[in-house]
């Protein structure tokens, strides 16, 4: 299992063919408590840097972008009923949606653990 991060704070968790997109804990926190999250439907096609979800909290909305680009083929429903699981474990029970990824190469391109890290140091 591999795990990618974007600039704009969204990580992608690769199992097989498809990849389990969220936030990471530091845009959770930058966020505040969030308070609604709007979910794709099931089967929507997304390309990479396409808003895939929606997240608002106490501060503000913000988009969740599409890490790479493919179907979602599953949505956490769970978070209509319990937003606040963004914030409690973002990697964990707080993740938005699985994507079946349509090209592979576009993991590459994304961030490792460490280079993440360093971003966040940097900001």
């Amino acid at each position: 299992m591999t795990t990618r991060y974007t600039k704009d704070h969204e990580y992608i968790r690769i199992e097989g063919d498809a990849g389990i997109v969220g936030i990471t804990d530091y845009a959770q926190a930058q966020l505040g408590d969030v308070v609604f999250v709007e979910l794709p439907s099931i089967g929507k096609t997304v390309n990479k840097g396409d808003e895939a979800a929606v997240v608002e909290s106490v501060k503000a909305a913000s988009e969740i972008y599409a890490p790479v680009s493919g179907e979602v083929v599953e949505v956490n429903s769970d978070l209509e009923a319990s937003p606040g699981a963004v914030n409690e474990d973002p990697a964990g029970r707080g993740w938005f949606l699985k994507i079946r990824v349509t090209n592979p190469s576009e993991i590459e391109g994304l961030l490792t653990e460490e280079q993440y890290q360093e971003f966040v140091k940097s900001l």
